[in-house]
C-alpha cells in the first residue's frame, strides 16, 4: 500500500470511529455502557494516532512502551474522573 493510500484509509477508519462515539452519545445508552464504548474507541483511536501519524510503528519497541504507560495512566485518571463525577 503506498504511504497515501494507507493514510487514507486510516483517515477513514478515525472519521468512522469518531462517527460512532456521536452516535453512542445520542443512543440513550446507560451511562457506563456508553461511556466503556467511548473509551474503547478512543483508545482504539489513540494508538492507531500514534502507531502511524506519531510513527511509533516504526520506532523501537521501548519507546513504544513509554508511550503505553503513558496512554494506560491517561486512561486511569479519566476513570476515576468519571468515578467521581457521580
Amino acid at each position: 500500500m503506498t504511504h497515501t493510500k494507507l493514510y487514507t484509509a486510516i483517515f477513514a477508519v478515525l472519521f468512522v470511529s469518531a462517527t460512532v462515539q456521536v452516535l453512542v452519545e445520542f443512543a440513550g445508552l446507560a451511562y457506563w455502557t456508553a461511556f466503556g464504548i467511548i473509551v474503547a474507541l478512543s483508545a482504539f483511536k489513540a494508538v492507531l494516532v500514534a502507531a502511524y501519524f506519531q510513527h511509533l510503528r516504526f520506532e523501537p519497541r521501548s519507546l513504544t512502551y513509554v508511550v503505553v504507560i503513558g496512554l494506560a495512566a491517561a486512561l486511569a485518571l479519566t476513570l476515576a474522573a468519571s468515578y467521581s463525577i457521580l
